[in-house]
């Protein structure tokens, strides 16, 4: 890619678009024209990408009462890290930080190809377990997952962006 070139939008079918230049858009794809099919597939085709930092809003973009809900709970997470990782907290909608988690480069519960994980393991929730990988420039799609006697359920997928 030459100097100054951007990114080109990737077209998933549908309206489901990537838009490396408009967070906005993509976010809007993600969760209102994407199928769950090609979230899976933007989540394997995406590399774990840079880690997030500082503050960043958050979307339940499956189930869809979810996303309905959520809002009224959780609006984000506020990160902490480096190149390496580092820790987080989930923004509550009153403005408060809670359940503290570690984020650190692991194999992904969904695919095993290297993923952002994001333990709770410290927190008063350790069988929740959420992955995210960055999808465009300042977006991460991820999952999150019940871990519990050797089984590991999906609850839900989400979207940050900074």
């Amino acid at each position: 890619m030459s100097a100054g070139a951007q990114p080109a939008s990737v077209d998933f079918g549908g309206g489901c678009v990537l838009d490396p230049t408009d967070k906005v858009a993509t976010l809007a794809s993600l969760r209102t024209r994407c199928t769950p099919e090609q979230q899976a597939a933007i989540y394997s085709a995406a590399d774990p990408g840079a880690a997030p930092s500082g503050y960043t809003r958050g979307r339940v973009i499956r189930p869809g009462y979810g996303s309905d809900l959520a809002p009224m709970v959780w609006t984000g997470k506020t990160f902490a890290t480096g190149p390496d990782g580092g820790s987080l907290t989930n923004r509550l909608a009153d403005g408060t930080d809670a359940w503290p988690a570690e984020i650190y480069r692991a194999p992904s519960i969904a695919d095993g190809d290297p993923t952002w994980v994001l333990n709770y393991a410290p927190s008063p929730t350790p069988q929740v377990y959420d992955e995210i990988r960055e999808v465009v420039p300042g977006v991460w799609l991820g999952y999150s997952w019940w871990r519990e006697a050797g089984t590991d359920t999906l609850l839900l997928a989400f979207a940050l962006a900074n």
